[in-house]
């Protein structure tokens, strides 16, 4: 009778260390999956189709050609990319005749953000990097290119409290981490700011009185009646040579809150239509390294 007590026990006991293996496999396995789920879904990296261009900080000026137009001086500090000739009386016409500080030559588009201040001073971004990609859970094919002449804004300036990670958000280097103010970064992995833009349009309108009305954002992976067509999700950064304490740091439109960003485009459309065509309806990552958790 005991040696049977003694062998129900180590039964038990061995029950108990399967059933705590297994829990601890699928809460591991859970993990991995967030984490996969949370770079795929907030930042560019990931097994998702998607193309990038890369660009040098061009030049700053307190102008916006779009919450702005013509009115130079008008706005807050901004630092601008890809476009060299951008300026408060920018027009489609005008950008696409214009040189760019981006790697591909065929993005003449203008993409600009508020100055980066650091003690009242500017800081001279170290580039910034435009990475182009289905919404989350939009079917790949099924996105078109970006309407010559298209103006968008995303972000809010105006924020003073926390935005949606998903839509502006520091980090440091290439981590998925997020933040809603600038974190302490080390050497290896300098301060960086991340916006990302609507990706559905209504077909019809390239700018609206407010600039946000004739976009909008996909939900679980459709886009909504009012803007049923489908368009590229630009996820813009810009990086900074910005490490350790935050301290100081303020955007030229005021705290570290109100994280914005603005884009014209002025893109060669036969070489935009090519990127859509080949990268994001084909499903493809092109020029992008791939972090992704895995296994």
């Amino acid at each position: 009778m005991k040696q049977q007590s003694i062998q129900l026990v180590g039964l038990i006991m061995a029950f108990a260390v399967v059933i705590a293996c297994v829990n601890g496999a699928a809460i591991a396995l859970d993990r991995r999956s967030a984490k996969a789920e949370r770079v795929a879904g907030l930042g560019p990296q990931g097994n998702v189709p998607q193309f990038k261009v890369e660009c040098d900080w061009s030049h700053s000026l307190p102008d916006d050609p779009i919450v702005h137009p013509n009115q130079p001086g008008r706005s807050h500090l901004h630092d601008f990319f890809g476009n060299t000739t951008t300026r408060a009386d920018s027009t489609a016409a005008g950008l696409r005749g214009g040189d760019t500080t981006c790697q591909n030559q065929l993005d003449t588009a203008a993409y600009w953000a508020p100055a980066l201040l650091r003690d009242g001073v500017p800081v001279t971004p170290t580039g910034a990097v435009a990475y182009y990609r289905p919404g989350v859970g939009v079917d790949p094919a099924a996105v078109q290119t970006f309407p010559p002449g298209l103006m968008m804004v995303a972000g809010d300036h105006t924020a003073t409290s926390a935005q949606a990670l998903g839509v502006a958000a520091w980090h440091c280097g290439a981590s998925p981490d997020l933040t809603a103010s600038p974190p302490s970064c080390p050497r290896t992995a300098t301060l960086g700011v991340r916006i990302a833009f609507p990706d559905c349009w209504d077909g019809e309108h390239l700018d609206t009185d407010d600039h946000r009305a004739h976009v909008a954002r996909s939900d679980d992976g459709r886009c909504p009646d009012s803007h049923p067509t489908p368009i590229p999700q630009l996820v813009f950064e810009v990086h900074y040579p910005v490490t350790g304490d935050p301290g100081g740091l303020e955007l030229a439109s005021g705290g570290v809150h109100g994280v914005h960003a603005d884009f014209f485009n002025a893109w060669d459309e036969a070489g935009l239509q090519r990127e859509v065509e080949v990268c994001l309806n084909g499903s493809k990552v092109c020029g992008v390294v791939s972090n992704r958790a895995t296994g």
